[in-house]
């Protein structure tokens, strides 16, 4: 897929792109304005970038309305350039393709079953009564556990371990070093020490799902952790047991989802955020990087917690004034009590 070429036609047709140039310029693959060739195309979604128009090589860009007086050469016109991006970016994957059918080196249990149109890599393993559905590619070295479901299309790429009874849609992606269905934290005290609580449940993943790597995704104790349709995650996220996150929503690197929280749709989580178990995220939600939540909400809305940068003399005084906060407030109600004393009652004027 790497040596895709596309004229401009082909692609203003693709994108339903307004275009205004030569429409027989081929185009070899993207690149920033800077540093465009001449056989690859660019895009503006922004006026910091205008500046770099008139001395960038590139063979077209894609822009809206807005900037399309800014530029005399060839453009793509359309109403919403990040978007058009990330379709052209299809056209132009240059993962290395996976060859239809089960490499010589992987170890498939006797009861899965394999569709023959599936791309199975070099050292897979694929366990007992496992499903793999058309069109999935698995890279080398993923292992899938027993009764596992690979939905149809999806793609999961190297060394990434699939545990038993994991449930995975269609049109997925993950990436290397995820793991899907390791235990979650459950363990009872005792004088003897902690005993482990066995996690009996699965993960359900929905469709059109992308997880980055390294991320971890516990299954759930008795119910199961469910990452529904179109959610996005990005890398070293921990997703713990019973977790439940709706739909579209998109959480971003190196956030941590204590149990049995449950995030609704459409929602978007920073990075660095803390979510706290047992509690319950409104739909539309979106929380500032860092943010600690400790508590559910009931009502859309956008949060942020945790005190911004500040130079090291400053934030050691505030830290002191912080922790005096309580202190503080006692003593203005305190006042409060003594000025209300003092004042004349309204029965007395």
């Amino acid at each position: 897929m790497g040596n895709t070429q596309k004229s401009l036609s082909e692609l203003a047709l693709y994108l339903d792109a307004e275009l205004i140039g030569n429409a027989d310029h081929m185009i070899s693959g993207i690149a920033d304005l800077q540093c465009a060739s001449s056989s690859e195309l660019s895009f503006i979604n922004q006026e910091s970038y205008a500046q770099h128009l008139a001395t960038s090589a590139t063979g077209a860009v894609i822009l809206n309305a807005e900037f399309a007086d800014k530029y005399d050469g060839n453009k793509l016109i359309v109403s919403n350039t990040y978007l058009a991006y990330a379709k052209i970016s299809a056209l132009f994957e240059s993962l290395s393709l996976l060859a239809v059918g089960i490499h010589p080196t992987a170890v498939v249990a006797a009861s899965a079953n394999v569709d023959p149109s599936a791309s199975i890599g070099a050292n897979c393993v694929i366990g007992e009564n496992a499903s793999i559905a058309p069109n999935v590619r698995l890279y080398s070295g993923v292992s899938i556990g027993d009764r596992a479901s690979i939905g149809e299309n999806t793609l999961i790429h190297p060394n990434v371990v699939v545990y038993h009874a994991v449930n995975i849609g269609k049109n997925c992606v993950v990436h290397s070093g995820t793991v899907i269905g390791s235990d979650g934290f459950g363990f009872a005290p005792s004088r003897e020490g902690w005993h482990k609580i066995h996690q009996l449940g699965a993960v359900i993943i929905g469709d059109n799902v992308e997880i980055g790597s390294n991320c971890s995704i516990d299954r759930g104790a008795l119910g199961n952790t469910v990452i529904n349709d179109g959610v996005i995650i990005d890398n070293l996220v921990h997703i713990a047991h019973n977790v439940k996150i709706g739909k579209r929503s998109a959480i971003a690197g190196c956030v941590g989802i204590a149990g049995s929280a449950n995030i609704g749709e459409n929602c978007t989580v920073a990075g660095a955020v803390a979510i706290n178990g047992h509690i319950d995220i409104a739909d539309n939600s979106h929380f500032h990087g860092g943010t600690i939540v400790t508590k559910g909400n009931t009502e859309a809305g956008v949060f942020a917690s945790a005190t911004p940068m500040q130079e090291v003399k400053k934030w050691r005084r505030n830290s002191v004034r912080y922790t005096q906060l309580d202190d503080m407030a006692n003593r203005i109600k305190q006042l409060e009590k003594q000025l209300k004393a003092l004042l004349p009652s309204e029965s007395d004027a």
